[in-house]
């Protein structure tokens, strides 16, 4: 009679073939609780970072490299999609809920690596635009700003990725591709930004990928946690909850920061504010009105010689005109606009004013620049005081005060 051959599996994990201990090192799940979770070990498995992961995420950096030179919004859309699988990056959500340091320190460390060879190409293109001299973009400084469009694109990414890689015949590749455009778009612009010299480009970009990165960790931590996925020790409810709390904190930094850094992520002062609020209709100009002389109200009491010169100087300062008035009004992506010291877009910033800002139009006829750019000279009013400079004529509303303006 024979008898059944049995495995032995030693308790120790020392006492493993090597094999096994080089597989269970590289794993999220202990050995001893590898019965207890299979499921979760299959989620680590689609977590992790391939040979392709990082060649594609290159192949992606330098697509939107080209996207940033050409000033391309479709290239920008090919190059998110020709990007990986973003699973690695949900590999960090993964980490904090079991409470795994090792692991979430492996998916941090290779999505570091991923962005890095992104933000790489960037900074080769940045290059590649000094020989060119380019130096004004359309598009892509809008995805160096933060704002809540952006955040909702990456949160929606972020669910359905993550559900696609908790069920088994889903396929996340395109949320993914919702993740990479949130992602590496402004980090292959912030390598852009800092070796092209671009203004709005660099640090601004590198701080909405890191707030993005923030963002998507928290969603993903989320859908885990609805999952029933559960830290497998009491340690790993501390590391997870102390990650978390990181996240949290570093997503109300980075915003802050973002606030401070870029005029187009956040102006760094309101002070121009209250003028703006209180701005009725411009005063309509009557010229013809205000500049009536005195008439020969002087002659009684004053002698002859001098009475012929008093009403002329007079007119002379009162004949200015009611001044004109624009208001700055951009698009929504834009918080407000660059104040320049001389009509061209390389000239020296003065200040910058946020959307509403009134101004006082000093000549209604523009200057032109080099590439037929229309600037108006105003005179604004900031918090260091009052001041004058440039602005794109395109940039200000202006109600008309007289005919053939």
């Amino acid at each position: 009679m024979s008898i059944p051959k049995t495995s032995y599996t030693p308790d120790d994990p020392k006492d493993l073939p090597p094999a096994r201990r080089r597989r269970a090192q590289r794993g999220l799940i202990p050995e001893e609780f590898q019965g207890e979770a299979q499921e979760v070990e299959s989620y680590a498995h689609q977590t992790s970072p391939s040979f392709d992961f990082f060649l594609f995420s290159l192949l992606s950096g330098a697509i939107l490299t080209a996207a940033i030179l050409l000033d391309s919004p479709a290239l920008l859309v090919l190059g998110a999609l020709a990007a990986p699988l973003m699973s690695p990056y949900l590999g960090i959500s993964l980490g904090t809920v079991t409470g795994s340091v090792k692991f979430f320190t492996q998916r941090l460390s290779a999505a570091l690596v991923a962005g890095s060879l992104v933000f790489l190409t960037g900074l080769l293109g940045g290059y590649a635009a000094r020989v060119y001299d380019l130096s004004e973009l359309v598009f892509v400084p809008s995805f160096t700003q933060i704002h809540w469009t952006h955040i909702l694109l990456l949160a929606v990414g972020a669910l359905f990725t993550t559900l696609g890689i908790t069920q088994p015949k889903a396929s996340p590749h395109l949320p993914s591709a919702a993740i990479a455009y949130e992602l590496l778009i402004p980090l292959t612009a912030a390598g852009f930004g800092l070796s092209s010299g671009i203004e709005g480009l660099w640090p601004d970009g590198l701080v909405v990928y890191a707030t993005h990165l923030v963002v998507l960790a928290l969603v993903g931590t989320a859908v885990f946690l609805l999952k029933g996925i559960r830290p497998l020790s009491f340690l790993g409810y501390t590391v997870g909850s102390l990650v978390i709390l990181l996240a949290v904190l570093g997503l109300i930094g980075l915003t802050s920061m973002g606030a401070i850094i870029g005029g187009n992520v956040a102006l760094p002062t309101g002070t121009p504010t209250p003028t703006a609020t209180s701005t009725p209709v411009p005063p309509t100009a009557t010229p013809s009105q205000t500049p009536l002389p005195p008439t020969d109200t002087p002659s009684p009491t004053v002698p002859s010689p001098t009475s012929s010169f008093t009403p002329s100087p007079t007119p002379s300062a009162t004949l200015k005109p009611t001044p004109f008035y624009g208001e700055i009004a951009v698009s929504e992506e834009f918080a407000g606009v660059y104040i320049r010291s001389e009509p061209s877009l390389d000239s020296q910033i003065l200040t910058s004013l946020i959307n509403g800002s009134l101004v006082e139009i000093l000549d209604p006829a523009p200057e032109y620049d080099d590439q037929n750019r229309s600037w108006l000279r105003i005179r604004y009013e900031d918090a260091e005081g009052e001041g004058e400079g440039w602005v794109l004529e395109n940039l200000i509303s202006i109600s008309t005060p007289v005919p053939n303006w």
